[in-house]
């Protein structure tokens, strides 16, 4: 269920998500407009923000602990981590279309989005904390879904 304290791993994995987010805003792509977002879509994916930002900091399960088979989880949640790293890097190289920014990268869809929400589920899995993995379920239904409305209307 989970064990208050503060988790300096869910501070590295904020950080991760915050910075490329914080140069985005002065580099967003042409044409990008969020004024037509499901209203539901949106009010999950703030919900889930603070859910997830609250409970990845509060407690320490998510911190390294000895070596088992169980810190698989982490090690992929942590790859997935660095793999949207990499998505940013070739967003910020590119043009920043409307395109760019809806891709696909290392065969994950909508990978701006889903990369994180991956990582932050496999997060709560490995601390053994249900709350970060529906805190995480929230998040990923509404940021998901707005990048899979806005991709859908790049295609039509």
């Amino acid at each position: 269920m989970g064990h208050f304290g503060f988790s300096y791993v869910g501070l590295i994995y904020l950080l991760m998500l915050m910075i490329p987010n914080l140069i985005w805003t002065k580099k967003q792509p042409i044409g990008y407009d969020s004024s037509n977002e499901n209203k539901i879509l949106r009010m999950m994916e703030r919900v889930g923000q603070v859910l997830v930002t609250c409970t990845v900091l509060i407690f320490s399960d998510f911190n390294i602990k000895p070596w088992s088979t169980w810190s698989i989880w982490l090690l992929i949640s942590f790859l997935l981590m660095v793999l949207y790293e990499l998505w940013w890097i070739r967003y910020f190289r590119s043009d920043r279309t409307l395109k760019d920014f809806y891709s696909s990268f290392a065969g994950v869809p909508f990978a701006g989005a889903t990369l994180p929400v991956l990582a932050f589920f496999l997060l709560g899995v490995y601390g053994r904390v249900i709350w970060l993995m529906v805190s995480v379920l929230i998040l990923g239904v509404g940021h998901v879904g707005i990048h899979a409305e806005h991709r859908k209307e790049l295609i039509t």
